[in-house]
């Protein structure tokens, strides 16, 4: 599949677009039909998701920065003096400076995002807004292994932050592997602050991700719009809907784009058809009780500490410590 998408004149292609490529191949050739959700954030899409954000129906943001405000001086409580603070996939600081008016004495704040444009100008924000704060920001996959700067490697704890529900957006398996991952970032006698959506009535989930506006069907539809543009991709906007709803038996949000009839469209020079009804699946979004999500933070190698909500139980803010590691 990636020798496929090889054959699209990959000399043309930047190694983030080579990679988008073979991606893209790789997903439309599965059956069912997939797209991984972090091609949803070229320019246009990152705009469309904070317009989501402001959505009447979307509650995650807003119930996540309730939070955030009300129990901020808690949360904060778990982050020693002297502690470095890494968030995974920073984007906005807009959450992270809730914290960080929270926090004393931190040895630097680290965020992390594979987007060195939003990083540079976050960071010169903070910097203007917390001159005392020492901002070292790492453009890298936060997926993958990535080296601290030298602050936040010498700080004696480091802590990470992890707002957004993105943990959500994860696979159970691959979340696993995520928080093991943090923990092998962090290391020993780290703590971990994760945002996390909760199981709540169909309704309101369906509602959030199905606006009345219509921004999160744009926000959807915008990944055939990206492919069109980087992958020399025919789709027909208009060919494709937006379809999202709630998978009890998963306990998850699926989001599709589902082919309004039978196609076959050419993406990387490679072709695939689709029959009427067939869809791609571009994001699942998965919703824990506390419960849940605790137990699976346990069985990746963290204890629980403590867990807040907003006043309706729509949303949690949770908080762990990395387990000593057990003797060979």
């Amino acid at each position: 599949m990636v020798v496929a998408a090889k054959r699209y004149r990959a000399e043309a292609f930047d190694a983030q677009r080579a990679q988008f490529a073979a991606d893209a191949v790789a997903g439309l050739s599965e059956t069912p039909k997939r797209l991984a959700p972090k091609y949803f954030y070229d320019a246009e899409g990152s705009r469309l998701f904070e317009a989501i954000t402001r959505t009447a129906e979307y509650y995650p943001t807003r119930c996540e920065l309730a939070v955030l405000r009300a129990h901020a001086a808690d949360i904060a409580a778990i982050v020693p003096p002297g502690a470095a603070l890494i968030e995974f996939g920073s984007g906005s600081s807009r959450k992270a400076r809730l914290l960080l008016r929270a926090c004393r004495g931190l040895a630097a704040y680290v965020p992390v995002d594979i987007s060195p444009e939003m990083l540079a100008q976050e960071a010169a924000a903070l910097r203007a807004d917390f001159p005392r704060l020492t901002v070292r920001p790492v453009a890298a996959d936060f997926t993958r292994p990535f080296a601290l700067p030298r602050e936040a490697a010498a700080a004696p704890v480091r802590v990470g932050f992890f707002p957004g529900s993105t943990i959500g957006n994860f696979e159970p398996a691959e979340a696993a592997a995520f928080l093991r991952h943090a923990a092998a970032v962090l290391g020993a006698g780290a703590r971990l602050i994760v945002g996390v959506d909760l199981v709540k009535d169909e309704a309101v989930l369906n509602a959030a991700y199905n606006d009345a506006v219509g921004v999160t069907a744009q926000f959807n539809l915008n990944l055939l719009k990206r492919m069109n543009r980087e992958l020399g991709a025919n789709f027909h906007l208009d060919a494709f809907a937006h379809r999202a709803f709630f998978n009890r038996g998963q306990s998850r949000i699926e989001m599709h784009l589902q082919s309004l009839k039978r196609q076959r469209v050419t993406v990387a020079g490679e072709h695939f058809d689709f029959r009427a009804d067939e869809t791609i699946h571009t994001e699942s979004s998965y919703k824990y009780s506390i419960a849940s999500f605790g137990a699976l933070a346990r069985g990746s190698g963290w204890s629980p500490l403590s867990a807040w909500t907003d006043a309706d139980g729509c949303f949690s803010v949770q908080s762990f410590a990395l387990m000593p590691a057990r003797p060979a």
